[in-house]
């Protein structure tokens, strides 16, 4: 028997904002309470989207006993300690990516969460995008053969907003990589695994964060070409090819509305919109993982995150990028 799923949201800003306009479109879900460390944030917030509690401190969001699980929107420097301090309080999380800004902070929030015995989620949204799924099905299914080559990009310009936000900031750990780059990052490790060996070279800005980023990974039998950057923009159309035919995620790939086959000489679209933005179907896997009782997701395991965190790891030791709350 399902029962209708309590949530909470800390960290109101743009993500939150769009997170919360697709929890209306779900079924099984309710937003309970919201929760900034500006009481007037979380009431204007929370009235606009009709939750029950607003609060002006983390802390007594996760003490709310009507909430089962937290989104935490919060900038990546503190995606894992709040994380932690909710599973330590009961509750479920789904923590917005990167889960944390290394894989020290990933394996603390998986160890809480098997301690607690509660739920835990990178809110990993492109992984339940419905065209992104297609294609992952017609890789499996050899519908392109196999698969030699990937090309993914995400950029766009930021250069010219606040030093002190969070993408230019590096005590926000700001940059390219961990805010966009990991899209990329993640659709060669979706499609293809952990790479066999990585290169990477990154470019700087003037406050010491990385802007723009350039990666090959190498495996047995194929290669990706990844980019991510902050001084210019990019197509942002992701390409899967095969000995045998090509997939194309549609621009902006990682929200994707559609795709394209290419096989045979001829050129086939399809078009999958998402429930809103498109949050609503990682919402929707929240659901059925809470209802199953399943500490985590089949489809975004904690293996993946952690996976996920190791190759991003990997190309910052080999870049250089580094961040002053890890010293």
């Amino acid at each position: 028997m399902t029962k209708t799923i309590g949530w909470g949201i800390i960290g109101l800003g743009n993500i939150a904002h769009s997170f919360a306009k697709d929890l209306e479109l779900v079924n099984g879900g309710r937003l309970v309470g919201v929760a900034s460390r500006s009481l007037d944030k979380a009431v204007e917030f929370g009235n606009l989207y009709k939750a029950d509690y607003q609060f002006g401190s983390y802390e007594e969001l996760f003490r709310c006993k009507e909430i089962d699980v937290v989104y935490i929107a919060t900038p990546h420097t503190s995606h894992a300690e709040l994380s932690v301090m909710a599973m330590n309080m009961g509750k479920g999380v789904l923590c917005e990516k990167p889960f944390g800004i290394n894989s020290l902070e990933v394996e603390k929030m998986i160890a809480a969460a098997e301690q607690n015995g509660v739920f835990l989620m990178e809110a990993m949204w492109s992984r339940f995008n419905p065209s992104i799924k297609k294609v992952k099905q017609l890789i499996a299914e050899g519908n392109i053969g196999k698969v030699g080559y990937l090309h993914a990009d995400f950029a766009f310009y930021a250069l010219d907003r606040s030093e002190q936000g969070r993408l230019l900031n590096p005590a926000l750990a700001g940059g390219s990589l961990l805010d966009i780059g990991i899209y990329p990052i993640f659709l060669s490790y979706l499609m293809l695994g952990s790479p066999d060996s990585i290169e990477a070279i990154s470019n700087f800005h003037t406050t010491g964060v990385e802007v723009q980023t350039s990666m090959i990974f190498n495996y047995p039998s194929a290669q990706a070409l990844l980019y991510s950057g902050l001084n210019s923009n990019s197509e942002m159309k992701a390409q899967i090819a095969g000995s045998e035919g090509s997939l194309f995620l549609h621009s902006r790939w990682h929200q994707s509305q559609g795709y394209s086959l290419e096989k045979d000489g001829e050129l086939h679209q399809f078009e999958l919109p998402t429930t809103g933005k498109g949050y609503s179907h990682e919402i929707e896997e929240v659901h059925h993982c809470l209802n199953q009782n399943q500490k985590q997701s089949k489809l975004w395991s904690l293996e993946d995150s952690r996976n996920l965190m190791a190759i991003m790891d990997e190309i910052r030791q080999k870049c250089g990028i580094s961040f002053p709350s890890e010293v």
